[in-house]
């Protein structure tokens, strides 16, 4: 299998060893469906893969910001954000970042017995789109439970574990509506600070102007800050900050990420910005922050 170039600011990958390779084959309830290899890139300016020479693993790519490309069976297709799609094993393929915009994506490679169920009819992009219904952060936190678990520890409870969470993670995006309707969110009603608050967990990844809040909401902009602020107390992009420090701290609590990966995991592309924010909403630098809680 081609390696992937490192060198994107704030990317995160794994590759499994061949050994735990050969044991997830072997293995009667990781061999349904396993991952090779696992990566979060942020903003992958350049990103360009070409296999001319077919690989025996799935390819699965889900952008949540930004925009890319792919090609396969002579067929060009472009993929905008909130589209995932995913490659089947053994056919040469293209894809690439938008030169413009590049893409931020979250990218999976996967084999097993039921990886050809899990990737049929996934050779277009297909919609992930925010609504009040949709769990997109809940399924980021699904990744990264993934993630973490298999960076933790290779023992084999921790890659049973973390494989059938993947397969959790496929069926979130497969078998979509099931997995909204799952979250009863009888109690949201459409009241719309509580649609704004979803709009923005479910976007905390990303950068947002006040018009694409405003858009979304259905109100003008100056009615959407006049009635956040008597609802809230805040500004809309200052709650949405304060979202992104809560998320901030409970990366710093539960893992050994970089600030450099925290902030542009939060949409934040300056690092020196993000500390800057941190100190002022919280008190504290997120260094210190993260230093205290492991006292």
């Amino acid at each position: 299998m081609m390696r992937i170039k490192d060198g994107f600011k704030g990317e995160q990958s794994i590759v499994l060893p061949k050994a735990i390779l050969k044991l997830m084959e072997n293995d009667p309830l990781a061999s349904s469906i396993y991952i090779t290899d696992i990566g979060y890139y942020p903003k992958a300016l350049h990103h360009y893969r070409s296999r001319k020479e077919s690989i025996d693993q799935y390819v699965f790519i889900y952008c949540v910001d930004g925009k890319g490309w792919f090609e396969i069976n002579g067929k060009h297709y472009d993929v905008e954000r909130n589209q995932y799609f995913i490659l089947p094993a053994g056919m040469p393929h293209t894809y690439a970042a938008d030169e413009d915009n590049p893409w931020t994506i979250y990218w999976i490679h996967f084999c097993g017995s039921l990886a050809e169920h899990y990737a049929a009819d996934c050779i277009t992009p297909l919609d992930v789109t925010p609504s009040m219904a949709s769990r997109i952060n809940t399924r980021i936190n699904l990744f990264e439970e993934i993630f973490n678990t298999l960076q933790s520890s290779f023992a084999i409870e921790n890659i049973r574990y973390a494989m059938a969470t993947f397969q959790h993670y496929l069926a979130s995006l497969r078998f979509i509506q099931q997995y909204r309707n799952a979250d009863d969110k009888s109690n949201y009603s459409n009241d719309i600070i509580n649609v704004v608050v979803h709009y923005f967990d479910e976007n905390i990844e990303r950068h947002l102007t006040l018009k694409e809040i405003a858009d979304f909401s259905g109100l003008s902009q100056s009615r959407l800050s006049a009635v956040f602020k008597e609802r809230t107390g805040h500004s809309p992009l200052n709650y949405f900050n304060f979202m992104k420090m809560r998320k901030a701290c409970n990366l710093l609590d539960n893992t050994n990420m970089k600030l450099s990966q925290i902030s542009l995991k939060l949409g934040i592309d300056d690092p020196y910005y993000f500390s800057r924010l941190f100190s002022h909403i919280m008190g504290l630098s997120p260094k210190t922050y993260r230093n205290r809680i492991k006292a």
